[in-house]
């Protein structure tokens, strides 16, 4: 029984890859910065698992001292972790670089680099200390593929992000200990919504590109919680959106359209 550590999991994706986990056996924690979300987000899987594998620990990632205090909290539950994912991030709505706010640039930079290198040092460390362990950081917009305009901050620390994953598994290699990067390609989630909020006819304009690329939650999850407890390779993107199925989806448009957002 495998245990692992979400961060950024009280909803979207890092909640998918809970309930995914929890499925499959495993022991998981969830964690999120707001109390509210955190104890709804615990409602709804012990509804469905024994509340014995769960641990819901609040913790704001742009806090190291609250980073430590997750693993601490985790290990004292588990006993060891064998599998942590720095999912918690941020986005924005399309904004030209001129215009934003000195506190849009904190809060993004903090949550998605800053926060992410914290759940780096920390995994790092501990499961050097445990002798193993698997990272994955969740990668995404500007990790690769095109540029979208009013999104380059967003898309800066998700290329920071992949920098960093390329960087920890440089330096972890020779060790039990393994570092990749999630790529769950475009998931409807509030994160993607929200980037066009106050834009109505950019968004109607990219809404049919986006129901042909995009899955639900509970559709990349699972995939991506069976291809982290099966991987045994450091250094490994989980891509879920490969380029063949997007030319698949491409070409099956023509014919059956899909509806992902409504």
């Amino acid at each position: 029984m495998k245990s692992v550590v979400i961060t950024g999991s009280t909803s979207g994706i890092g909640l998918g890859l809970a309930d995914a986990f929890l499925s499959r056996g495993c022991l998981v924690a969830i964690s999120g910065h707001s109390q509210v979300n955190l104890d709804e987000a615990l409602r709804m899987l012990t509804a469905k698992y024994d509340k014995i594998r769960i641990l819901a620990y609040f913790c704001e990632v742009r806090n190291y001292d609250e980073v430590e205090a997750l693993w601490n909290t985790a290990i004292s539950k588990f006993g060891r972790i064998d599998i942590w994912i720095n999912n918690a991030g941020v986005g924005h709505p399309q904004t030209p670089i001129s215009d934003y706010s000195r506190d849009m640039i904190d809060r993004v930079v903090a949550a998605n680099v800053t926060g992410a290198l914290y759940g780096l040092k920390v995994a790092i460390k501990g499961m050097t200390q445990q002798g193993y362990g698997s990272i994955y950081n969740v990668e995404g917009l500007g990790s690769s593929g095109p540029m979208i305009k009013g999104l380059a901050l967003y898309s800066a620390t998700k290329s920071a992000l992949a920098y960093l994953t390329t960087a920890a598994a440089k330096e972890v290699g020779g060790t039990s200990i393994i570092v990749g990067g999630l790529r769950p390609g475009m998931v409807a989630t509030k994160l993607v919504t929200a980037q066009y909020e106050g834009h109505p006819e950019e968004w109607k304009q990219v809404k049919r590109i986006f129901n042909i690329l995009s899955d639900r939650v509970e559709t990349v999850t699972p995939w991506l919680a069976d291809k982290m407890l099966s991987n045994k390779k450091n250094g490994v993107r989980i891509q879920w959106l490969s380029k063949s199925k997007v030319m698949r989806r491409f070409l099956k448009s023509l014919f059956h359209k899909r509806t992902v957002f409504d």
